[in-house]
């Protein structure tokens, strides 16, 4: 990967509806060029996929929570399609700590949230932390250039 590529990366991060000329015109290099990178670069699997960022308050989704759950390993086999199949669940990570599993999640109500938290309980203890709000986005993540790399990766 070279600072061309880090380019496009940036760029699709930014805005993934980016036409091919005008990466062509960042990058100092034609459209078919890009186009070619851009595909090494999914079958890489750096560019996993493209999503829109939806603005979940104007969907009438006004609750984003964070809910841990402390699950037993032999639960995963069970929770991982349960969790899979619920479209309010943004993100499951399984973490360190005394809860193994951290869900980010959007609903339209606490009453709605509150349901599903208990659906979640038959899995084990919860811990719910409710946004009031959000001081940085979802965002990309803006990589450095070469040089940058260098000195990152020496320290």
């Amino acid at each position: 990967m070279d600072k061309t590529d880090l380019k496009i990366l940036n760029a699709l991060q930014a805005d993934a509806r980016i036409s091919l000329k005008a990466l062509a015109d960042q990058c100092f290099i034609s459209s078919p060029a890009i186009s070619a990178r851009i595909t090494r670069l999914k079958k890489s699997g750096i560019i996993r996929d493209y999503q829109a960022n939806l603005n979940f308050e104007k969907l009438n989704y006004h609750i984003k929570a964070y809910i841990q759950l402390q699950l037993e390993p032999t639960q995963k086999e069970r929770f991982y399609p349960f969790v899979a199949g619920i479209s309010n669940i943004l993100e499951c990570d399984c973490v360190t700590g005394e809860y193994s599993q951290i869900l980010k999640v959007v609903f339209e109500s606490t009453q709605a949230l509150d349901e599903f938290v208990n659906q979640l309980q038959t899995f084990g203890k919860t811990s719910t932390q409710i946004v009031f709000s959000t001081s940085v986005p979802n965002r990309g993540l803006t990589l450095p250039d070469d040089h940058d790399m260098t000195k990152t990766s020496h320290q």
